[in-house]
């Protein structure tokens, strides 16, 4: 049987491809969330294009839980609420060591015993390379970028 799904290769339009991947999210606190980060940086370059330890960082969720028989602290009859909660997300190719490697990286430094982690199947955009710097809506060539000369 033929897999049919759009995941199942490369996607091509004229300046995008659009590749197989994985999207793997991690939540963590906030405090948290550059430590881990750092630590999958070190076991996953996390390229795209030109550019390397791209991720996005989705800001303050409330994440609700209740610990019960079994866990660190003990169970617990109310549900737990923590503010300040982040979710990080990055893509990786589809190699199981390297996704082992980072997923171990995660649990390593992560201040949860039990931390949330998730694999998605996606198609990631790749710029082939066209040259298109004089592009008006590109942001080096706008005024009020965030990154500063």
């Amino acid at each position: 049987m033929t897999d049919t799904s759009i995941t199942s290769g490369v996607f091509d339009t004229p300046p995008i491809a659009m590749l197989p991947m994985w999207m793997v999210a991690f939540q963590a606190p906030q405090e948290d969330v550059d430590r881990i980060f750092e630590a999958v940086t070190q076991v996953a370059p996390l390229v795209q294009g030109k550019t390397d330890r791209n991720g996005y960082r989705a800001l303050s969720g409330v994440e609700y839980y209740r610990p019960r028989e079994g866990t660190p602290t003990g169970a617990e009859d109310d549900i737990r609420r923590r503010p300040d909660v982040d979710e990080m997300r990055f893509f990786l190719p589809r190699d199981r060591d390297q996704l082992r490697s980072v997923i171990e990286a995660i649990y390593e430094v992560h201040s949860y015993y039990e931390p949330v982690i998730t694999v998605t199947d996606v198609l990631r955009s790749q710029c082939k390379g066209l040259d298109d710097k004089d592009n008006p809506h590109r942001w080096w060539n706008k005024q009020g970028d965030w990154k500063q000369a």
